[in-house]
C-alpha cells in the first residue's frame, strides 16, 4: 500500500507542478466547464474532435491537486483516441473510482490508475471525477 501511495502522491505531484494540458486550445470544436459545487473545483474543458477523434484537449479552471490533477492525466490518456474509446475509459475510471474494475481495464488506464485509492477517500471522488464527467457530459450530447 506505501508503494501505492508514493506513485500516486507522485503523479499528482507531477501533474500539478508540470501540468502539460492547462492551457486554451486553439480551434476547440467543443467546450463545457464544469463544476464540483461541494468544493469549489471549477474547469473549463476544451477538446478539438476531428472525424470522431480526440485530436487534441485542454483544460482551464481551479480547484484541488486531485481535480487538476486528473484532468491533465484524462487529457493524456484520450488525446488520439476515438470518442468511442475516451467514452470508454470515462466508464472504465468511473467503475475504478467505485472499486470495480478488472486488472486489464486497470492497465488501460495507464496513470489514471494512480487514483484508484481516491475511492477510500469519499471527499475526493468528485474532485477526481470533475474532469471526467465533464468530458461524459460532452460526448453525451454528440
Amino acid at each position: 500500500m506505501e508503494n501505492n501511495r508514493s506513485f500516486y502522491n507522485e503523479i499528482l505531484t507531477e501533474h500539478n507542478l508540470h501540468p502539460y494540458h492547462k492551457h486554451a486550445l486553439e480551434g476547440a470544436t467543443m467546450e463545457l466547464n464544469g463544476v464540483n459545487p461541494s468544493c469549489g473545483d471549477d474547469i473549463t474543458l476544451q477538446l478539438k474532435v476531428e472525424n470522431d477523434m480526440v485530436t487534441d484537449g485542454a483544460y482551464a479552471g481551479v480547484g484541488c491537486a486531485v481535480s487538476q490533477a486528473s484532468a491533465d492525466i484524462m487529457l493524456d490518456l484520450i488525446i488520439g483516441k476515438s470518442v468511442e474509446e475516451a467514452k470508454r475509459l470515462y466508464d472504465i475510471f468511473g467503475r475504478m473510482i467505485k472499486g470495480s474494475i478488472t486488472d486489464e481495464e486497470l492497465d488501460e488506464l495507464e496513470e489514471a490508475g494512480a487514483l484508484r485509492d481516491i475511492s477510500h477517500m469519499p471527499a475526493r471522488v468528485k474532485c477526481a471525477m470533475l474532469g471526467w464527467r465533464t468530458m461524459g457530459e460532452m460526448f453525451s450530447e454528440k
